[in-house]
């Protein structure tokens, strides 16, 4: 397993997978993304962001059906880990206990 730091875009990646659920391939998790961040994402920096994370072990894929509309392609669907769970609940404690000690914003 590679290094477990984890990058912002990496954890919007993570969460844009545990929002879609059954749902989480490729396309619909760019979507996701650009439609909750409005931020345009390639699909090249998302299978980096991807391929890293299940590096990681923060997230798995599997194979769909292969389907008449992709011309018999198969989608790749993610889902988190437990691993990648335990990842994101704890980059969320530790920024929400920094975000705690700015003093005009306590």
């Amino acid at each position: 397993m590679k290094g477990t730091n984890l990058g912002e875009f990496q954890e919007v990646v993570m969460l844009s997978i545990m929002i879609l659920g059954e749902n989480a391939y490729g396309v619909t998790i760019q979507s996701e993304i650009q439609n909750r961040m409005n931020r345009n994402i390639s699909r090249g920096a998302l299978h980096t962001a991807l391929t890293r994370l299940d590096e990681k072990g923060y997230i798995q894929s599997k194979q769909g059906d292969p389907t008449p509309e992709r011309g018999g392609r198969r989608k790749r669907y993610y889902e988190v880990t437990a691993s990648g769970i335990s990842a994101l609940k704890e980059s969320k404690q530790l920024k929400q206990q920094m975000w705690e000690l700015i003093p005009i914003l306590s």
